[in-house]
């Protein structure tokens, strides 16, 4: 049960920092780089279900500058909460993704999280894996900083 609290408490502080970090990156200088590796993983304060992603790899995505962080990661992991709540009658979970630059270090990051709740947490939750058939992350476009995008009071209508 201790356990359990930990891992709220836990998913309960990414839930509020994440906000803090997804408004920094709108107005970070974005550049693209070649690829990256990612996951998603997904629980619920209301039961013991999680959710791992297959490790995805995605091409020419957006990170900032200087130091390297994702554009658009809640972006990201809306699209595995709106997976989970529209393909699976799962709705309001939270979701966070995990991504490298290099594949082996997404595996580490991925064996660190699955040992926890497979593992260290036998018992405690049911553990759920989505296949990468079933869903794949779509890269976001980061090319524009909010209020860049042509919009119909630019005189840009279509």
């Amino acid at each position: 049960m201790r356990k359990e609290v930990r891992v709220a408490k836990w998913l309960l502080a990414l839930a509020l920092v994440l906000p803090v970090f997804a408004c920094g990156s709108v107005s970070a200088k974005g550049k693209v780089i070649p690829q990256i590796y990612m996951f998603g993983f997904s629980a619920s304060f209301n039961d013991s279900v999680v959710y791992f992603t297959e490790i995805q790899q995605l091409d020419s995505v957006w990170v900032e500058a200087g130091s390297g962080f994702l554009q658009g990661r809640e972006n990201y992991s809306y699209q595995l909460r709106n997976y989970l709540a529209d393909k699976l009658g799962m709705p309001n979970r939270t979701c966070v993704v995990s991504y490298a630059k290099d594949r082996k270090d997404a595996e580490k990051k991925y064996l660190k999280m699955k040992r926890l709740y497979v593992d260290e947490g036998k018992g405690m939750y049911d553990v759920r894996f989505v296949d990468g058939k079933d869903f794949k992350f779509s890269v976001i476009d980061m090319s524009y900083e909010v209020g860049d995008a042509p919009t119909a009071a630019s005189g840009l209508e279509h």
